[in-house]
């Protein structure tokens, strides 16, 4: 299973027809409902915000007043053929005034996602996201040992960790003297690929 590196935004122009793709890693369905208003807020003025999105099990695309299956359909065939998860692709169409026909529509949309999604993923492995507590004296060992995974950390009294790492390293992080608050299942960015 593969995600998104980054937000990205792509554009293409067929037949005076403007396609802009916008790709997001979305965590939930608040996220793609932030991202969707932020795009139509953006683009206000524009004819169509056709999308995708896939979030574990849950999958929608929608054409927005395109002919049915020309728009939602090739985007979410795109984002199933590159076996992407937590992805939500919106592609904003202005008119240019010549129609494209549906087989015109199907190939521009897909390709407006196919542009934005290349070279912009990552693989995802299962792993932890734990949050915990260490003495400062053992904040620069962690530091160092967690230099290559995601984490974010607050200065309290102790030092409070929250740190997304693979399954494989989490013996090697209970060897700190740490306390646990939180530990949960999540998927994150293999490193090694």
């Amino acid at each position: 299973m593969r995600s998104l590196k980054e937000f990205r935004k792509t554009e293409l122009v067929i037949e005076k027809s403007r396609f802009i793709a916008c790709v997001y890693r979305v965590k939930n369905l608040d996220d793609v409902n932030r991202y969707l208003k932020e795009v139509k807020e953006k683009y206000s003025d524009a004819n169509h915000y056709c999308y995708a999105y896939i979030i574990d099990d849950l999958k929608k695309s929608s054409d927005d007043g395109e002919p049915g299956g020309t728009a939602g359909v090739p985007i979410m065939e795109i984002l199933l053929k590159n076996d992407l998860n937590f992805v939500l692709c919106v592609v904003t169409r202005y008119f240019g005034g010549i129609k494209l026909g549906a087989s015109g529509l199907v190939r521009a949309y897909a390709k407006a996602c196919k542009m934005a999604i290349t070279d912009n993923t990552v693989e995802l492995i299962p792993g932890q996201e734990i949050t915990f507590t260490t003495d400062y004296q053992t904040m620069n060992s962690i530091d160092y040992f967690l230099k290559d995974y995601q984490y974010s950390k607050e200065y309290l009294d102790k030092v409070k960790y929250t740190v997304y790492i693979p399954n494989s390293l989490v013996p090697s992080l209970n060897k700190f003297k740490i306390d646990v608050i939180t530990c949960s299942d999540t998927l994150i960015e293999n490193r090694d690929s």
